[in-house]
């Protein structure tokens, strides 16, 4: 009990801002130099924050050495982190299941409801939105969550010829996490999000690896009956 009193008094704990750090494969960088650094013995990264909470030893290494390290990459170099800044960040959202101007006006007063978000920008004829957020307030996990519990299937955005989005019904049964998992790890697809409420599974892809038709057979290939809706009647447009 002693020994192990000892080993929790020598731990200690730093968070930095590493704005280098901008995604999986920085992160997987910045893990690599770090353990290299004798004494640290874990890092909790957040890449929205672009933040890494480094435990390590204080008998055997402390902050000057680890940041030091850090430095010497370049790119990663570290600052101080304080739960009081403003980190902005920005992120688009698409949603086929977005059809109108009365649907653009409820995502927009739903999310800014949400503390930290700064600015909703909706384009519904390119069936998107843009949302500008404080990633020390809130996050991305919480805003898509927020406009799937309002109905809506959103995926992750992108400008370009080379990005596809597919939006298909599937049974009640298949409306669920796993159905998710099966979508996610198919050849070219980027992000995938299934509503309960529309009983819907949303997409996106590259063009160059994937298409909607093959998405479609790989998924009903997989069990999951994914269909293309039907033309849609805007109801909420009507009632304007």
């Amino acid at each position: 009990m002693t020994i192990a009193m000892q080993a929790a008094t020598a731990t200690d704990t730093i968070t930095v801002r590493i704005k280098g750090m901008r995604c999986e494969e920085c992160a997987h960088k910045v893990n690599t130099v770090l353990h290299k650094v004798n004494g640290v013995k874990g890092i909790d990264y957040n890449l929205e924050r672009r933040t890494a909470a480094i435990a390590y030893d204080k008998t055997l290494t402390c902050r000057d050495t680890i940041e030091a390290r850090l430095a010497a990459t370049g790119r990663y170099k570290a600052s101080p982190y304080s739960k009081d800044e403003v980190i902005r960040r920005g992120m688009g959202l698409r949603m086929d299941d977005m059809h109108c101007q009365k649907c653009a006006d409820r995502i927009t007063k739903r999310l800014e409801q949400i503390e930290g978000v700064d600015s909703v920008a909706p384009k519904v004829d390119k069936q998107y939105v843009f949302v500008r957020y404080d990633a020390n307030r809130t996050t991305k996990d919480i805003i898509r969550l927020a406009l799937t519990e309002l109905g809506f299937t959103p995926v992750n955005y992108y400008t370009g010829n080379e990005i596809g989005f597919a939006y298909f019904q599937i049974p009640e049964e298949a409306v669920n996490e796993e159905t998710i998992e099966t979508a996610i790890v198919l050849d070219g697809v980027d992000d995938a999000n299934v509503n309960k409420k529309r009983k819907s599974l949303a997409i996106t892809y590259f063009k160059n690896e994937t298409s909607t038709e093959k998405l479609q057979e790989q998924l009903k290939a997989e069990g999951i009956d994914a269909a293309l809706p039907p033309a849609h009647e805007c109801k909420e447009e009507k009632q304007q």
